[in-house]
This record gives structure tokens, C-alpha cells and sequence, in this order.
């Protein structure tokens, strides 16, 4: 029996966009990605500070050795124990490039959509996660908008939920994302759990639909 390994490695690469997991039935109210310069630049700056500290009092350190080896005051046989010692307590500044590189990866693969349906965000390093938040999930949506957001006039919007909880950031015109995805949970979680009652009658049951869409502009 012959096995043709192009079905399973055409397969595989099937589901690396949004399109690929929206249904036939479902309708993309929004759709963005991060704005790539906030979000690299704001995760760097998360440990910037303590990597800077940590690397010109070991920088400083290095340049008083070295300056002793070549003078011959230091004698070149601690160099065994010198770059091993170095190596392991530079670990902050290690992790903040690891951070920074892992940031400058990520968001190449970052972008979200809000369907009718639910909310997906579509991240990843190196493969493509998917995270499906249903209505029905969700507490709360919160905007943050720090300095670094000011700058690029971007926003965080935070979809708290007991159960799958997500955030989309750095997206533009957070505020009124915002609005529009609270607006969109309370009419489907309203014609979800509380059919004809809150629905017009046009509308029973969940069958939401928008003839103007909440996230254009109005």
C-alpha cells in the first residue's frame, strides 16, 4: 500500500489563515492584525530597564578584567571560570532578547476576527494556534491603552471570560472596537439565552443579523 505523504502535508498546512476556519455560515463583522512596531517595542521595553542595569554593571566588570589581563595583574588561567560565570549571570539580558525575538516572531503570525459567531485569534511562533471564544463565554471587554499605545494610537482590548479568556492587541481604534464587540456579546448572548423576549420579531431565536454592520465607521 503506497501512502501519498502530499495529502498529509497539504493538510497540514490547510488551516494557517482565518479563512480557512470560518464556516460557510459565518459572517466576519472585523477583522485586524497588531500594529507590529507597539508590539515589538512595548515587550522589549518590559525587561529593558533590568537588562540595561544588569549589563553595564557586568559590562563594567568585563572591561576591569579584561584591562587586568593585559596589563598582567590578572592572571589569563581564571578565564575558565570567568566566561562560564558571565554567560550564566547575563540570564536577564539573554531573556530579554529571547523576549524581543520571540516578540518579533509572534507578531508576524498575530491577526483577529469577530464574527457573528465568535471571536478568533489566530497567533503563533513557529506553527498557527487558533483560539475560538464563544458569546456565551465572555464576562467582560476591557480597553487598555498604555504609552507606548499612544504613540501608534493603537489599544489593547481584553475579552475576559472564566472559561477562554483572550486579548487583541495593538489593534487601531480600540475604543470603539471595544464598544462595538460589547455591543455585538450582549445582542447575540441576549438572543442566545433570551430568544423573542429581547429580540425583535424579526429576529427570533439566534439568528442575529446586522444589516449595518456595529464596526463601520458611522
Amino acid at each position: 500500500m503506497q501512502i501519498d505523504e502530499r495529502y498529509f502535508m497539504d493538510n497540514a498546512m490547510q488551516k494557517n489563515s482565518i479563512d480557512d476556519v470560518v464556516a460557510s455560515n459565518e459572517k466576519v463583522l472585523w477583522r485586524g492584525k497588531p500594529n507590529a512596531m507597539s508590539y515589538v517595542l512595548a515587550n522589549m521595553l518590559k525587561m529593558l530597564p533590568i537588562a540595561l542595569i544588569w549589563l553595564i554593571f557586568d559590562g563594567t566588570f568585563i572591561f576591569f578584567l579584561a584591562k587586568g589581563m593585559s596589563s598582567g595583574d590578572v592572571p589569563l588561567g581564571i578565564l575558565g571560570f570567568i566566561i562560564p560565570f558571565f554567560l550564566l549571570h547575563l540570564a536577564p539580558v539573554w531573556i530579554w532578547i529571547g523576549k524581543t525575538v520571540k516578540a518579533v516572531r509572534e507578531v508576524r503570525n498575530l491577526e483577529y476576527a469577530i464574527t457573528d459567531k465568535r471571536i478568533i485569534i489566530r497567533s503563533g511562533m513557529i506553527g498557527i494556534d487558533f483560539k475560538f471564544i464563544n458569546y456565551t463565554e465572555i464576562d467582560s471587554v476591557n480597553v487598555k491603552v498604555g504609552f507606548i499605545d499612544r504613540i501608534f494610537r493603537v489599544g489593547d482590548i481584553y475579552i475576559n471570560s472564566s472559561v477562554n479568556a483572550g486579548v487583541l492587541w495593538d489593534v487601531e481604534d480600540p475604543y470603539k472596537i471595544g464598544n462595538a464587540l460589547q455591543r455585538v456579546t450582549t445582542d447575540i448572548k441576549s438572543d442566545i439565552q433570551y430568544p423573542n423576549a429581547l429580540r425583535p420579531d424579526t429576529n427570533p431565536g439566534y439568528q442575529t443579523d446586522y444589516t449595518k454592520n456595529p464596526f463601520d465607521d458611522k
